[in-house]
């Protein structure tokens, strides 16, 4: 059974960046699995160390917010491609740096 065509999984993918979580609303506008939707989301807080760990809406700081990390949307991806993400990730020592892993294990035919 797949779970999504291969195309539209490669395009969700090209817009993960791994920096940034995305509204459900705009999961489900460029449709994202609704089964996906509903094991990744999450309610992140923000942090207030660096602006790095600060969540922005329309350039306003807010507390809390209820979405999907990106990252772990390209990592659901891979999963559902066939990629060992383990394998691919052990090395990536940031969230960019998995999204762009997934993504050249991709393009790499892996």
């Amino acid at each position: 059974m797949i779970e999504i065509a291969r195309h539209r999984a490669l395009a969700l993918l090209s817009q993960c960046t791994g920096d940034h979580i995305w509204s459900l609303d705009h999961c489900r506008s460029v449709r994202v699995p609704e089964n996906w939707i509903v094991e990744l989301a999450d309610r992140y807080e923000s942090g207030f160390r660096s602006d790095r760990q600060t969540i922005y809406i329309d350039d306003q700081v807010t507390n809390q917010y209820e979405g999907i990390r990106d990252v772990d949307l390209a990592i659901r991806i891979g999963v559902a491609l066939g990629l060992d993400i383990d394998r691919i990730t052990a090395t990536a020592l940031s969230r960019s740096a998995i999204v762009a892993a997934i993504k050249e294990a991709i393009m790499n035919g892996d």
